[in-house]
């Protein structure tokens, strides 16, 4: 195991450390209802504290949910301590203040917290998406600049040159209903670049052909979806 992570777990625990040599040295074994719940709570918001890093999914904007989520779990542990501190101390024979109370903190917690996973979920899913749909286009626009810069026969050029300006003006947006014709293109892209290799320039000339038509079908029915 890391030093690094030696240290957090050292770190973490100093809390639980020191919060309980307090709770018993100061107040003993025995206690009542209300203050084993004030206790308990506690240490439950402490642990999701502890827990939050690790609920946060990986993206692009995963440091901004990551302060954004522990922020929530930090204000709630604060209070939850503070809360349960009140009620330790008040050592109520009657738990149900100190439940309802602490039930309806945890409960707006929860809401509040699982309302911002889910949000940043789909902000995830959105930059995921975005990633693939700009990562289409710079890999067959890279690919054709490619082969144009490494192409000498003129007419051929000229043909490959009209893929190329096809597919970079392309719209960066993409549709589920086209994913296969993407597909399509960059399987067509990966012809052609053997076929250039070969020098089949019959088939260079086809499988040109071909790219285009797929290209101009995956822009016309992305125009045809965003109307």
């Amino acid at each position: 195991m890391k030093t690094t992570n030696v240290l957090w777990i050292v770190l973490d625990l100093i809390f639980l450390i020191v919060f309980n040599v307090l709770f018993f040295v100061l107040g003993g074994t025995v206690h009542n209802i209300s203050v084993w719940m004030s206790y308990c709570f506690i240490h439950f918001s402490y642990i999701m504290l502890i827990l939050t890093p690790l609920i946060t999914r990986r993206g692009r904007s995963k440091a901004v949910f990551g302060v954004t989520l522990y922020s929530i779990s930090a204000v709630y542990f604060i209070i939850s301590l503070i809360t349960g501190i009140i009620f330790i101390l008040l050592a109520m024979e009657e738990y149900t203040v100190s439940l309802l109370v602490q039930l309806c903190i945890v409960g707006l917690y929860g809401i509040i917290l699982i309302s911002n996973i889910m949000a940043n979920g789909r902000t995830t899913d959105a930059e995921e998406k975005r990633s693939y749909e700009i990562a289409y286009i710079k890999e067959a626009s890279a690919k054709l600049k490619g082969m144009l810069d490494n192409m000498s026969d003129r007419e051929i050029r000229k043909k490959i040159e009209i893929a190329y300006d096809a597919v970079n003006s392309s719209p960066v947006k993409s549709h589920p209903n086209v994913t296969q014709i993407e597909d399509q293109v960059l399987q067509s892209i990966y012809e052609l670049e053997d076929e250039i290799t070969a020098g089949n320039n019959d088939n260079i000339v086809t499988i040109t052909n071909s790219l285009l038509k797929a290209v101009n079908d995956r822009n016309m029915q992305l125009k045809l979806i965003s109307e």
